[in-house]
């Protein structure tokens, strides 16, 4: 079995449905704004913006990236133990140079990012680094809008 579920394109491909914004550099961490089609819905964490890549410790680079759902490997069954009327599985950005296994998911600090993009309503700078809130809320939402996208065609991730 495949482990990502891909969706066919019956949308545009041009069109960015999802744009993470980076906005502001901490110590170690990225913070950016978030928009689905247009609408600002919460904020990004990432890792550090790096010249030479860190594993599991740097920010994907910018570029426009297709996403999917992964449903294997732990994390995937953690979630779907989690929310269990929600998980259809991971959300990857896929083809990332270099990078593997990207997913947008919780957390609230650098140290649970892993090189992922995580998601959140409030944010904070704290000793030099940015943190993001309310992360679940604000996951469960996006998550509920990316797969009702992806159930119709590709989606997008548009890193600037």
């Amino acid at each position: 079995m495949n482990p990502r579920v891909r969706f066919s394109n019956l949308l545009n491909p041009k069109t960015m449905n999802l744009k993470l914004i980076r906005t502001k550099q901490g110590k170690e961490s990225t913070l950016s704004e978030l928009y689905f089609e247009g609408k600002f819905v919460g904020y990004g964490l990432e890792d550090a913006v790096r010249e030479t890549k860190i594993k599991g410790s740097t920010a994907i680079p910018p570029g426009k990236y297709r996403l999917s759902l992964n449903t294997y490997g732990a994390m995937n069954a953690r979630y779907r133990k989690k929310f269990p009327e929600l998980h259809r599985g991971m959300i990857e950005i896929l083809d990332i140079p270099n990078f593997s296994y990207v997913y947008i998911h919780i957390g609230n600090n650098i140290g649970d990012t892993s090189g992922c993009v995580l998601v959140g309503n409030k944010m904070a700078l704290v000793d030099g680094d940015y943190e993001i809130y309310q992360s679940k809320k604000a996951y469960v939402a996006l998550y509920e809008k990316l797969v009702e996208m992806m159930v119709k065609g590709e989606v997008f991730i548009e890193v600037t």
